[in-house]
């Protein structure tokens, strides 16, 4: 009865053990929350995305605020267009906000951070930020650095 009782507790630990991490892979994956259809959806043109993927967080002032729901190719501008869902109780960014694409510590994921604008009218579903920052890509700023260096 002794051995019994023992190995069923080291079966519930490691239950417990692999619930935690399904739990730790979901929310490193951004899958932890389903939702996400709720809000209204905005959108907005960049040159480069660099490591930019659907489901990456959108935030302001380190808040995240919204979810990147698709990422496209406009084949007539030549540049990335990326949808954003932003939550419903923020729905008073004005029109002339700006929107970066930003990273996580220095190697970590990429975001857009949205610093908001002086406008007094706000985006609604279907409005286009037209100020963008595209993400940094560091082979392109090493090339750079080392281009003016042989010219040097």
């Amino acid at each position: 009865m002794n051995t019994r009782t023992l190995e069923l507790l080291v079966g519930l630990f490691v239950a417990a053990g692999l619930a935690a991490l399904f739990m730790l892979a979901m929310s490193v994956s951004n899958l932890a929350s389903f939702g996400g259809d709720e809000g209204y959806i905005i959108k907005a043109r960049f040159d480069n995305i660099g490591g930019l993927k659907v489901r990456s967080p959108v935030s302001a002032s380190g808040v995240r605020i919204g979810r990147v729901t698709d990422i496209s190719y406009d084949s007539e501008g030549f540049e990335a267009l990326v949808s954003m869902s932003i939550d419903p109780q923020y729905n008073t960014f004005p029109i002339d906000s700006s929107a970066s694409i930003l990273t996580s510590g220095l190697l970590g994921e990429q975001y857009i951070g949205l610093e908001p604008g002086a406008e007094e009218e706000y985006l609604v579903a279907g409005s286009m930020i037209d100020i963008t920052q595209s993400a940094l890509v560091l082979e392109q700023i090493i090339g750079q650095f080392l281009y003016s260096k042989a010219d040097e």
